[in-house]
């Protein structure tokens, strides 16, 4: 089974429809359904894309806990961040000086590594920046 990590730009891209990468995350989606992938993101993620939606969606609170509602089936596994993470996304931040990554990228980066998970759903350019990953 295909290990898929989800980044906050990925359900940004499925749940609000005027996003530039709508449609190109719809597609990213129905292919995981039917390729039966295993989606997997941390809470900080979940944390990040519940507070973006409120203030890029025009359904505001709806499409949050539309979104919390879609965590809850067990759509995306959900890998809480542990303290060695949070130790290597500091060090990741000091080791790129001359990248912008948000501390949830970086969280992001660390679990990924942990996990051994090599592809990602993101949208945003730190992904391919990092460089170490596989952005779908």
């Amino acid at each position: 089974m295909k290990h898929v990590f989800v980044d906050t730009g990925g359900f940004l891209g499925l749940l609000v429809s005027d996003d530039v990468s709508h449609d190109q995350a719809r597609e990213l989606f129905a292919r995981a359904n039917t390729e039966r992938w295993q989606l997997v993101t941390t809470n900080a993620v979940v944390f990040e894309t519940y507070g973006v939606l409120l203030i890029r969606s025009r359904d505001k609170r709806r499409a949050g806990l539309t979104f919390l509602d879609l965590v809850e089936t067990g759509a995306c596994r959900i890998e809480r961040v542990h303290r060695i993470d949070e130790t290597e996304a500091v060090s990741i931040l000091r080791r790129h000086e001359d990248k912008t990554y948000s501390y949830c990228d970086a969280l992001s980066f660390a679990v990924m590594e942990r996990l051994g998970l090599r592809e990602a759903i993101a949208f945003d350019r730190h992904f391919r920046e990092h460089g170490r990953f596989t952005v779908l």
